[in-house]
């Protein structure tokens, strides 16, 4: 009997566990998942003619997670060759912030049902992908070459309608309100912003290959770890490239390192020399 009891109080917790990751923060509020890795609202601007080492290192401009993290890209240096590691930025967005973005989301169409706005008079752009998580479900709205669209009232492109012009606009203007929260949020609903740090990193590993310009040679650099010559996977973004995640103890190690070199450091490992690109994992990501 005494264990009946105990596994039924088990289950009633569990069961109150699960329902509290999307209940409502607020009487009339959006329900949305509060979990720390859990992804309530994502922006992600990808795919177009870019060159695989550039595509690898894309990072979503907004990453939004159930306990109000904010993780954003910060703003980039303007040198070449740039830093091995991409700047990222974390803030807190308040409840009241997090239900302020998420009632503009359902504003700009992004709470009901998936689309792909398309735009076929641009070649080689990318696609701009909103993924929102609330009430339950996961919303994912992607549009190509976002922004073409302004100005163009009366003059589409074959294929496309008003209706669909008229979401594109409301999905670019939801983006740049993304871009100046301060002006819009609550007061206080967003905090300060300091540098954010992975819990992972994942690598692309590339035979080496000089730098195009004699001087822009770089100091090598002794990687810190196993051997490179049989790191991670196979990929197929480049001739012999391959793609694995260091994590734990070895992120420590490979960190400073990764944080001190630039996009054409050379890392050498059992005689050879490489070249790497770095991409953090946010807190939902996991492996290559």
């Amino acid at each position: 009997m005494r264990t009946r009891h105990l596994i039924a109080a088990l289950a009633a917790a569990l069961l109150a566990a699960a329902c509290g990751r999307l209940r409502p923060p607020a009487e009339g509020g959006i329900p949305h998942p509060t979990g720390p890795d859990d992804l309530v609202l994502r922006v992600a601007t990808g795919g177009g003619f870019v060159p695989p080492a550039y595509a690898f290192r894309e990072l979503p401009s907004f990453s939004l997670y159930g306990d109000g993290r904010l993780i954003r890209p910060g703003a980039t240096i303007e040198i070449y060759p740039g830093p091995a590691l991409p700047g990222l930025y974390v803030t807190r967005i308040s409840e009241e912030g997090v239900q302020a973005i998420l009632a503009r989301a359902r504003e700009a169409g992004l709470l009901g049902p998936d689309r792909r706005l398309d735009w076929p008079v641009v070649a080689d752009a990318p696609w701009t992908t909103f993924t929102v998580a609330a009430g339950g479900v996961s919303h994912v709205v992607s549009a190509y070459a976002l922004g073409f669209e302004e100005g163009t009232e009366g003059g589409l492109p074959p294929g496309v309608t008003e209706e669909e012009a008229a979401a594109r606009r409301e999905l670019a203007a939801f983006l740049r309100a993304l871009g100046d929260l301060r002006s819009w949020l609550p007061a206080g609903a967003v905090g300060p912003e300091e540098p954010y740090e992975p819990h992972a990193l994942r690598v692309l590993v590339e035979p080496w290959r000089e730098a195009p310009d004699p001087a822009l040679a770089q100091p090598e650099v002794a990687w810190p770890l196993g051997p490179l010559a049989g790191f991670g996977e196979p990929s197929g973004l480049a001739p012999g490239a391959r793609c694995g995640v260091v994590e734990g103890s070895d992120l420590r190690a490979l960190l400073p390192l990764a944080e001190r070199a630039n996009e054409l450091t050379s890392w050498t490992s059992g005689g050879e020399r490489y070249l790497l690109t770095f991409r953090p994992l946010l807190p939902d990501e996991s492996g290559c």
